[in-house]
């Protein structure tokens, strides 16, 4: 069971016209956002990357305005383990567990989460907010997380599995977001 105080979400590159183009880019935006937006209420730590912004551009608008106080990530490796400066923020979280989300689905989400598959991380990916601009190459990398064990979940799923209980203070709020 992932619970709020455990883990730390990894939103991945999802920046300017490639998060426009991706397959189902508006569903995948609203989703994303609906994740992101509950996460803070939550206080689970997120962990922002762009994909070499200055040729990617910056995150799409309607994330990056619930990402207030947050400061990106850039990195030109696929897999973000591979660069300093998100090893260092991820382990200051002193989180195991860490679902992620973003784009692509078969590039940078799949890489970053094999890799820290392989370094003992417990990944969860957010199926229905991640994209790739082709939907078979979206199928293509969740197919091989799950063959590595990387386990899918939902948006719903994720959320309602942090809150653990209807009693919790954040359920209303919550609800709200989710509806």
């Amino acid at each position: 069971m992932f619970t709020k105080d455990q883990t730390v979400f990894v939103l991945v590159d999802v920046q300017g016209k490639l998060a426009r183009i991706v397959h189902d880019s508006e569903a995948f935006i609203d989703n994303l956002g609906k994740l992101i937006n509950c996460l803070r209420v939550l206080d689970v730590p997120i962990i922002w990357l762009e994909q070499y912004p200055d040729g990617l551009g910056p995150t799409v608008e309607e994330i990056s305005k619930q990402l207030e106080g947050l400061e990106p990530i850039p990195k030109m490796t696929f897999s973000a383990c591979k660069t300093v400066a998100f090893m260092n923020a991820l382990k200051a979280t002193e989180r195991q567990k860490i679902l992620i989300a973003g784009i692509e689905t078969h590039i940078c989400v799949y890489q970053t989460a094999a890799e820290l598959k392989e370094l003992n991380y417990d990944v969860q990916v957010v199926e229905d907010a991640v994209s790739s601009r082709t939907l078979a190459n979206k199928q293509l990398g969740l197919e091989k997380m799950k063959a590595l064990g990387i386990f899918g979940t939902s948006v719903e799923m994720a959320i309602y599995e942090l809150l653990e209980t209807a009693d919790a203070k954040e359920f209303k709020q919550i609800l709200k977001i989710i509806k």
